[in-house]
């Protein structure tokens, strides 16, 4: 099956938040934030924003009826700012005018006075100023400081990975209308309806029920949206409250990049110890986490890094940490990968340290240290159905990596100006939410009378294709063409107590539930087709719109079925609860058995560096996928391209800046690079491993979100092998994103 979207997407036809046609009463919202890091505010002066023509009302903590309070795993976070700011870009209040010009004259009107404080931007600062989100989390396996002594080459480093804007096409948003008896419908770009309602109902002092989310697609979401959409929402809801008026809020790019949080930042300090024949013995990492002002999602992130630590390697002895470490910038969030890039990062650096201070390539130690059947994780888990070994050495087989390494060396002795280089990303990414009580899911199907179907779940279509697949699994299980089937919107009202579209589970999850609720209407209906067919039941099939017998097809369609359902008085809608089984964590003891399955691959990076400019091309990623049974493999390979891009610009050239004040510097496309055409790899091939797929997953389908972004790691190391060739003396570090500008330098230190 084609994306249903494409036609709709292609012709500027698609709906999404700011193409909705307002109410002739609509009001247009605009946040006043911080224009400092950390103080205590003396005054605020409104007055001349209050006095202009067209301006409503502005909303401030002092208009909040329930709690101004907007955190989610801690309650950490006010709406609206009280009597202190502690980032850039904090929201303070809501201008609420007749138009967007208005609103913007209004914000420029307002005057404050802060008390500047110390401001922290740092992870490490905010280590030792014993500045903490929440108490550390540690992962242990076997005793590493033992083992320590019992290796052949012991090594310590240092590594940083820097965040990443989400820069989703389109900016956070709502539109909020004011129903009957106090009720109010937020139509939001959310990939969490149920966070949004939760929250929005907790600062309005109201029920749930009074309040419905509604979110027809979003314009990219990447884990920006799965909480940092929740504020602006509540924002025009608190104006709806007290105005009884539709108010409308779409952050402008600018606002967008000021207020919102990123992809964490890590510095984390490892330790790796190896026997005489490169088996990783023992590993240690203190991951210190810039979590930013509030919590967010930021300990969940930081639980997945350490679920992640070890990538794609078995290692006997470990002991990883993670501190989530408080700063005066944007509480940073859920960002594609959750935190398991970060980890992975460490641990590739790590062994790319002890392979160039052994004297050997980087991927002898990947090699033979690459997970096997039954192996254990840190976290307890068994490994099982494992596909590590089958991708490495189906890519190396597939893509020849011997000839290539053979061309690489060749064209390094001939050219003194470009060099290159090649590196191999194993990659093992958990499937599931590491929050256990999230792994559920509902659909709500519903019948018509002219056996046209709809179907309702809690998948937010985002650009992954999450509806087209929801349409196959219907379609397969009720045997009808997919002009019969219509995903809607997905509705708080419809389906309840859903959990974010995150953690590559949002298919698997909602899947489940449409396949549940499909079986169970087929069951019904083939008891009536049996009466209408006197056939046995068991004979009975759908399949092509008609009922069909011992695998013929009867003239008996779809549509006559139904409307003799009608007749027997036959249950049309079904909804199905799905939760994921077998999975469970105990937090108390670090150990259990978080993830339902795991996805695994290989990819092979080819770089060429200009050694002159100190620029590089990506020649080439070749990746062995294990997608398990795809169950749609255009839709799939399409997310193995476009996570591997993001992961590419995570690593090469996306750098986010601020200032020492907490002043966002990288505030444009001027100065944040993401990847444009001429920087995205001159070939991607993606081949599927052949497996047996998994039970766990829809229909065998594996999740493929999340997993691939983590192969554009291997961009760095290529480039960095590259430099290598050029410069003898260049000494490994591991700072990413790789700019040309610290490849250049690279190139000639220690010359």
């Amino acid at each position: 099956m084609k994306n249903i979207d494409s036609y709709t997407h292609v012709r500027g036809e698609s709906l999404f938040v700011d193409d909705l046609m307002l109410r002739q009463d609509a009001l247009i919202g605009l946040c006043f934030d911080s224009p400092k890091a950390h103080g205590k505010i003396k005054s605020v002066d409104y007055s001349k924003a209050e006095a202009l023509d067209g301006v409503v009302k502005i909303f401030t903590y002092k208009d909040v009826l329930g709690e101004n309070q907007i955190g989610g795993i801690i309650p950490d976070e006010p709406l609206w700012a009280e009597d202190e700011v502690h980032f850039w870009g904090q929201p303070i209040a809501f201008i609420v005018a007749k138009t967007t010009a208005i609103a913007k004259k209004a914000r420029a009107l307002i005057t404050i006075d802060i008390e500047e404080l110390p401001v922290i931007t740092t992870a490490k600062e905010a280590k030792e100023k014993n500045s903490f989100i929440n108490a550390p989390r540690s992962f242990k396996l076997g005793d590493s400081s033992k083992s320590f002594s019992e290796c052949e080459y012991v090594f310590e480093g240092e590594t940083f990975s820097n965040g990443q804007e989400h820069l989703y096409l389109e900016t956070q948003g709502c539109y909020a209308v004011p129903l009957e008896n106090g009720n109010i419908k937020l139509t939001s770009s959310t990939q969490g309806p149920t966070q949004v309602q939760k929250t929005a109902a907790k600062v309005l002092g109201i029920p749930m029920h009074k309040i419905e989310v509604d979110v027809i697609r979003l314009g990219g979401g990447f884990g920006g949206k799965e909480d940092q959409a929740t504020p602006w929402a509540v924002m025009t809801a608190v104006a709806v409250q007290h105005l009884n008026r539709p108010v409308k809020y779409m952050l402008n790019r600018h606002d967008d990049l000021r207020m919102t949080g990123k992809r964490h930042p890590y510095s984390s300090f490892y330790k790796i110890g190896l026997t005489k024949d490169l088996k990783i013995k023992a590993f240690e990492v203190e991951f210190l986490q810039n979590s930013g002002a509030a919590a967010d999602l930021s300990p969940a992130i930081a639980e997945r890094t350490l679920f992640h630590a070890t990538n794609s390697y078995f290692i006997p002895n470990v002991s990883t940490t993670v501190f989530s470490c408080k700063t005066n910038l944007p509480p940073n969030t859920a960002f594609r990968g959750f935190g398991g890039p970060q980890g992975m990062f460490v641990i590739e650096s790590a062994i790319a340290d002890a392979a160039d201070k052994i004297g050997i390539n980087k991927k002898q130690i990947q090699e033979v240290n690459l997970l096997a059947e039954n192996d254990e994780f840190s976290y307890g888990q068994i490994a099982t159905q494992v596909e590590a070994k089958n991708t490495w050495f189906t890519a190396k087989d597939t893509f020849d990596l011997e000839q290539l390494e053979t061309e690489k060396t060749s064209f390094n002795k001939e050219n003194n100006r470009f060099k290159k280089g090649i590196s191999l990303m194993p990659i093992t990414f958990g499937i599931s939410f590491t929050n256990t009580q999230m792994n559920h899911a509902r659909a709500l199907i519903h019948i018509y009378q002219d056996g046209s179907v709809g179907i309702s779940t809690g998948a937010v279509e985002m650009g992954q294709s999450v509806n087209t697949k929801m349409l196959q699994v219907a379609q397969t299980v009720l045997g009808v063409s997919a002009a019969k089937l219509k995903l809607e919107t997905t509705n708080t009202t419809r389906v309840a107590n859903t959990s974010p579209s995150a953690a590559s589970s949002t298919a698997d999850l909602n899947g489940k539930a449409v396949e549940m609720a499909c079986n169970t209407l087929i069951e019904r209906l083939t008891e009536v087709a049996a009466t209408l067919t006197s056939s046995e039941e068991k004979n009975i099939s759908f399949q092509e719109d008609f009922v069909f017998i011992d695998g013929k097809k009867s003239t008996i369609s779809w549509e006559d079925v139904i409307s003799q359902a009608m007749v027997q008085r036959v249950a049309l809608t079904e909804n199905a609860h799905y939760a994921t089984p077998i999975i469970h964590f105990d937090k108390s003891k670090e150990k259990g058995h978080p993830f339902a399955y795991h996805v695994y691959g290989t990819a092979i990076t080819t770089t060429t560096v200009d050694c002159l400019r100190g620029t590089y091309e990506i020649d080439a990623v070749k990746i062995v996928h294990d997608f398990g049974k795809s169950m749609n493999l255009g839709i799939d390979i399409g997310q193995v391209e476009g996570a591997l891009a993001q992961g590419i610009g995570w690593m090469t050239m996306e750098e986010i800046a601020y200032n020492s004040d907490g002043r966002l510097l990288s505030n444009a496309l001027s100065t944040y690079k993401v990847p444009d055409i001429f920087s995205t790899p001159k070939i991607v091939e993606t081949v599927p491993v052949k497996t047996a797929g998994n039970d766990m997953a829809i229909q065998k389908s594996k999740a493929v979100g999340e997993p691939p972004l983590m192969y554009g790691i291997g961009a760095y190391f290529a480039i960095q092998e590259a430099v290598k060739e050029f410069n003898p003396n260049y000494k490994l570090k591991f700072h990413s994103p790789f700019t040309p500008e610290k490849v250049l330098m690279g190139l000639y230190e220690n010359q």
